[in-house]
């Protein structure tokens, strides 16, 4: 997975969001930027794209994105519940409809006990709601794969929520009931009213 499936994925998401007069910000720690770099190295991309933040330090997931410092002391900036932090902070301060944020260790340093080099974890949320969260362990593949790789991941990630919501499918009867023989009725009859035998008349 290189440059080109993020190319790729890059046009249908900005072609299904335009279809859906969706808009996207991004919130990025180890990626850098380069989620939004590769929505917006496509033409057009403006009317899809608001802004993106690049929240490498604590400090400015805190500032920018409203990330609670509790948060971050008791889970760590690498975690589910900073990633989703971010995702819901750059979906209220953006005013857009969808949102994804990524935070993890690409590498080589930086790892440290339970979180190894190559963890990544991937939040995006949505207007109406909607949150959906991923784990992804690369491992140690290098740098610029974790990145390009995770690049990759959130733009799937904005797929699935651009698409919508999943319809609930009505339980279908099953054949039986289908084919339940229908009972025939006879026709009512109704009670015929005989009137009363004339009187002869005098």
């Amino acid at each position: 997975m290189g440059g080109s499936d993020a190319r790729a994925l890059s046009r249908s998401l900005l072609d299904l969001c335009r279809m859906r007069k969706l808009t996207i910000a991004t919130a990025e720690s180890c990626t850098g930027g380069l989620v939004a770099g590769a929505l917006t190295d496509i033409p057009g991309s403006s009317d899809v794209i608001d802004r993106g933040f690049v929240t490498y330090s604590n400090d400015a997931k805190r500032a920018m994105l409203g990330v609670e410092a509790s948060t971050l002391t008791n889970f760590g900036a690498v975690s589910k519940e900073t990633a989703t932090a971010m995702a819901v902070g750059a979906l209220e301060r953006a005013d857009v409809d969808l949102a994804v944020a990524i935070t993890g260790i690409a590498g080589p340093g930086g790892a440290t006990p339970g979180k190894p080099v190559g963890l990544v974890h991937f939040a995006a949320a949505a207007r109406d709601g909607r949150i959906i969260h991923r784990e992804h362990r690369f491992g140690a593949i290098g740098r610029t794969a974790v990145r390009q790789r995770s690049v990759v991941e959130a733009l799937r990630m904005l797929m699935d929520l651009a698409r919508g919501p999943q319809a609930q499918v009505k339980p279908r009867r099953t054949a039986a009931s289908r084919l339940r023989p229908r009972v025939t009725r006879s026709p009512r009859r109704h009670a015929v009213k005989r009137r009363p035998p004339r009187s002869p008349r005098g």
